[in-house]
């Protein structure tokens, strides 16, 4: 993968944190400085392509069987999820505080699950070393904090 395709792949990774920065930033109306950082560090966002490549490198052989099983039952209690919550009356939907750090953390995961997989990706394309796999984590990791910081302001 050439440095531009890391570049495009954390700019796309970043996607989510920026949309999740705007709606954070709308709600707070005046963002502060110290749950502005807070906000966009981008720990899991970095962290995940590295447990990902991680995983794959370690344990691929355990489970290639039945891979797409797994990711077949999680994308189907995801959606389950969705729909459920779309029928919930508006008394029942909460609002949420984005500088608590429940909620920081949640949407960290949420935002970073895709950044698992591009770990998962790093580790077949022939990242085999862990000198190789730092830079494309330290680019997701820059571009996701710098778009964060975007949508936040």
């Amino acid at each position: 993968m050439s440095t531009i395709e890391v570049w495009l792949v954390a700019l796309s990774l970043a996607m989510d944190c920026f949309a999740v920065s705007i709606a954070s930033g709308i709600i707070l109306k005046q963002v502060k400085l110290k749950p502005m950082l807070l906000m966009a560090f981008c720990l899991f966002q970095a962290l995940m392509p590295l447990v990902g490549w991680i995983v794959t490198n370690s344990f691929s052989h355990l489970i290639e069987q039945i891979d797409h099983w797994i990711a077949f039952g999680i994308l189907t209690f995801l959606g389950g999820q969705m729909i459920v919550e779309s029928f919930k009356e508006e008394e029942d939907k909460h609002n949420f505080d984005p500088t608590c750090i429940k909620v920081i953390l949640g949407l960290a995961v949420a935002t970073s699950i895709d950044a698992l997989v591009i770990g998962a990706t790093f580790a077949f394309l022939g990242y085999n070393h862990i000198s190789t796999i730092i830079s494309p984590i330290g680019i997701i990791g820059l571009v996701s904090f710098i778009m964060s910081i975007v949508g936040l302001l």
